[in-house]
């Protein structure tokens, strides 16, 4: 059998050539930094992440006579609306551990 020997290039087809290893070496590069990007954003979050959640048990003491109006919540915080005695207080718990946060009351004026 005989071989086949690829003629040398013409200077226009190296020049080609050297143009398109060029432009897959950039394509390559540019599909390796986005492999990575996504490895480490889903990295980051596996590691960020809040682990197990712990139970906590908290008993708020309310004053005497006040009624829950209600509660909800709002973000990270959870909203419960008192009636003490006539006068309407918003008092504000944080979520994760449910310690208060803060008091608002409403009085009217005399």
């Amino acid at each position: 059998m005989t071989d086949t020997v690829a003629p040398e290039p013409t200077p226009e087809q190296a020049a080609l050539f050297a143009r398109v290893r060029r432009l897959m070496l950039i394509a390559g590069l540019t599909t390796g930094v986005a492999i990575a990007a996504v490895l480490i954003a889903i990295g980051y979050r596996l590691f960020k992440a809040e682990g197990s959640v712990n139970t906590a048990e908290i008993t708020a003491v309310l004053p005497k006579g006040a009624k829950i109006v209600s509660a909800t919540v709002a973000g990270d915080r959870i909203v419960v609306t008192l009636d003490v005695g006539g006068v309407t207080e918003i008092r504000t718990f944080d979520a994760h551990s449910l310690k208060a946060v803060g008091r608002l009351r409403f009085v009217n004026e005399p």
